[in-house]
């Protein structure tokens, strides 16, 4: 990705000018291994795919004469403002991509002054993450794990040290089939591992999923664990994962913050909804009772958009994150972020919007298929 100017002859670096630059450097650039485990989806990876092709059906509707010479991207999750509403996903391993890893990923997000979700299934402990971004604004990511006290000793962790909200992943009984992890018998190399868990394995032997021993996730997780969460925690619960209006109806019943629209960026069940497809009825359901926000298929700014003219709050990117950290750490997760809101500041002005609050349902084209 570099070309070399006249004089002298040093090199410039080629303009990285859309998301989809990022990923064309992190897949030359990645092992084949580490590529294939960022880019899986589950099966024939149906769904992965139409994450990004259900936002290309959407059409908007621009308003004109609007007067968009003052923008304003700002925004607020659970009642702390952010930036813009564009936040990072739970993504696992992120030292595969960049030596620095998810203490990279913390501190662009913090630069940017927005939300970082930490996954359980990180490369640094969230003890490093904080001390590498001390002011950044951060949820956590976990499981349920057979063993509770594994899942309990990280919540109180996570809770002292200033994350603000514990966002739980339930589309995962059980790890979805993807088939390149299978045929590359994808490990984390030696010198990685699952921070957060070090030294909480070190009696179990037997296969190991994901860097952790299989059969260490509870497939007999359900809705009354969500209780048993708030039993241990005070922090706000928001629930990733769910795709449906019935499910939706559930997780307001049983008093959760916040609902993340999602199907793992396709990599659980294959043949699910596009996250996209899914909003519009959880939406309506939910009628505004909770937060709704979204991940899964987010490569541009008019995407953002469509997500919220469609009734998110704010969305995340996973894997764009991911090509940002191959690309350059820090700096390009930063860029990565940076033109998403520069890219959503202009699809605003472009339809007509000055701040976020004008984003509604007019601006989206209902097909008449």
């Amino acid at each position: 990705m570099s070309i070399c100017n006249r004089e002298g002859g040093q090199c410039a670096e080629m303009a990285m000018v859309c998301l989809t630059d990022f990923e064309e450097y992190a897949k030359e650039h990645l092992s084949k291994a580490t590529w294939d485990y960022y880019a899986a989806g589950a099966d024939e990876c149906c769904t992965r795919d139409d994450n990004l092709l259900a936002f290309k059906r959407i059409r908007l509707r621009p308003r004109i004469l609007r007067d968009v010479s003052v923008s304003d991207t700002r925004t607020t999750v659970q009642g702390a403002e952010i930036s813009f509403p564009v936040g990072i996903a739970p993504t696992a391993f992120h030292c595969l991509a960049w030596h620095e890893g998810e203490m990279a990923t913390a501190r662009a997000t913090e630069a940017l002054n927005t939300c970082y979700i930490t996954s359980t299934y990180s490369t640094c402990s969230v003890e490093e993450i904080v001390a590498a971004a001390p002011n950044g604004y951060r949820w956590f990511q976990l499981y349920v794990y057979r063993d509770r006290k594994l899942s309990e000793q990280i919540v109180h962790r996570v809770e002292a040290l200033g994350f603000k909200a514990l966002v739980l992943t339930v589309d995962v009984p059980y790890t979805g089939k993807r088939r390149n992890d299978i045929r590359n018998q994808f490990k984390l190399p030696p010198h990685l591992k699952v921070k957060n868990f070090d030294g909480a394995f070190q009696e179990v032997a037997g296969p190991e999923e994901y860097g952790i021993p299989a059969n260490t996730l509870d497939p007999s997780v359900s809705w009354k664990d969500i209780y048993w969460l708030q039993s241990i925690t005070r922090l706000p619960i928001i629930i990733k994962g769910i795709l449906t209006k019935e499910d939706a109806e559930l997780a307001v019943e049983h008093g959760v913050q916040g609902i993340i629209v999602s199907n793992h960026g396709g990599r659980q069940l294959d043949g699910g909804p596009a996250s996209i497809d899914a909003l519009s009825e959880i939406v309506d359901t939910v009628q505004g009772r909770i937060e709704i926000y979204l991940d899964g298929g987010i490569r541009t700014g008019s995407d953002v958009l469509k997500a919220l003219a469609l009734g998110a709050r704010c969305v995340f990117i996973g894997r764009p994150a991911v090509w940002g950290l191959a690309y350059k750490g820090e700096e390009g997760v930063r860029e990565v972020l940076q033109i998403l809101n520069d890219e959503f500041r202009l699809s605003m002005a472009l339809s007509g919007c000055r701040n976020v609050a004008e984003i509604n349902r007019n601006l989206i084209q209902f097909s008449k298929l």
